[in-house]
């Protein structure tokens, strides 16, 4: 006995619909495009990665002065 997974009924509906949009076309990337996007998107996280690190360096030297006042009292 095989068992059969039911389909639901919205499923079945959904996908028999004709498309109302068209995809637009698979363009083939070459390995040097597919590379400088990579590289772009490296470029784009280290430099919020130094936003973060900036921001981080500027909490650190308000609690730095706050711990010299705590330690003069």
């Amino acid at each position: 006995m095989t068992t059969q997974k039911a389909v639901p009924a919205k499923a079945a509906t959904t996908t028999a619909a004709a498309p109302t949009t068209t995809r637009k076309a698979w363009i083939k990337k070459t390995p040097v495009e597919v590379v400088l996007k990579q590289i772009g998107k490296q470029e784009e996280k280290v430099a919020g990665m130094r936003a973060e690190l900036t921001r981080e360096e500027r909490e650190l030297a308000k609690l730095q002065k706050a711990k010299a006042v705590l330690e003069a009292v």
